[in-house]
């Protein structure tokens, strides 16, 4: 299968603009999976929580979802893509999963970074792995990759992939994920963003750099720094089902978990 990262530099609040300019990077290029960035089409930076719930929309009723899918049915692909999504007076900052046929999923940020503490609800879904035939997909958004157990769980849950929508503004995740990616052995594909935005008291800058990462924590592509970019590879999923290491050990058959215990 072919998967594969839009990096945007999305425009604060124009949500059609934004759907716009993904459809222009993509243009012909063909993947079974695109991951695209956390907050893709709103932008990051809301002034609080009144602005976040300005800017959300309901799952699957909103217009996002109708517009992924007609993309979806389109281009026959899947897509993973950062929104924010409403349910009641809850908002979160959530990941919506679509294919050809509608709506696969969602999973909703658990650890939440900075000032998103005063936008969002904290993230109440567990790390689901959906089975869409060609392979088998988890979830995780953004700072979720500073803690390593979200890659574990959805490994152990079965993930071949890890979608990984994200709006990396600290340096270290592109490297963090060689090792997310070498003690699972899964690939993971981190799509981020580029650009500043300036609206809630200070400038944030988001660092781009794009990885999708293979299940020996080898790089298999990279995006650019400063510009939008897209990006394609070519993976056999199965690779991430053989955890063997060696005749006697076994990335996960071979844990001790009775000592992992707090």
């Amino acid at each position: 299968m072919i998967l594969g990262i839009v990096q945007t530099h999305p425009v604060f609040g124009d949500i059609t603009g934004n759907q716009i300019q993904i459809e222009r990077l993509m243009g012909d290029r063909q993947a079974d999976l695109w991951v695209m960035p956390e907050l893709a089409l709103t932008g990051y930076e809301m002034r609080g929580r009144k602005e976040s719930l300005e800017l959300s929309e309901e799952l699957p009723a909103g217009p996002t979802t109708k517009w992924l899918a007609q993309l979806c049915r389109d281009r026959n692909c899947y897509i993973v893509i950062g929104l924010v999504e409403r349910e009641g007076q809850k908002v979160y900052n959530s990941s919506v999963f679509m294919g050809p046929k509608g709506i696969i999923g969602r999973y909703r940020k658990v650890h939440l970074f900075d000032k998103e503490v005063e936008r969002f609800d904290p993230g109440d879904l567990p790390f689901d792995v959906f089975d869409i035939g060609i392979a088998r997909v988890g979830i995780m958004i953004c700072f979720d990759w500073r803690f390593p157990e979200v890659t574990r769980t959805l490994s152990l849950r079965g993930a071949q992939i890890v979608a990984h929508p994200s709006n990396l503004v600290l340096p270290f995740c592109q490297a963090a994920m060689v090792t997310r990616c070498f003690e699972n052995n899964v690939f993971a594909a981190t799509a981020n963003r580029i650009g500043e935005e300036d609206r809630d008291g200070r400038k944030v800058s988001f660092t781009g750099r794009s990885v999708i990462m293979g299940t020996q924590g080898e790089l298999l592509a990279s995006g650019a720094i400063a510009a939008t970019d897209v990006m394609t590879v070519e993976i056999d999923p199965k690779k991430a089902d053989d955890k063997t290491i060696n005749p006697y050990n076994d990335t996960f058959r071979t844990r001790r978990v009775e000592f992992y215990e707090m």
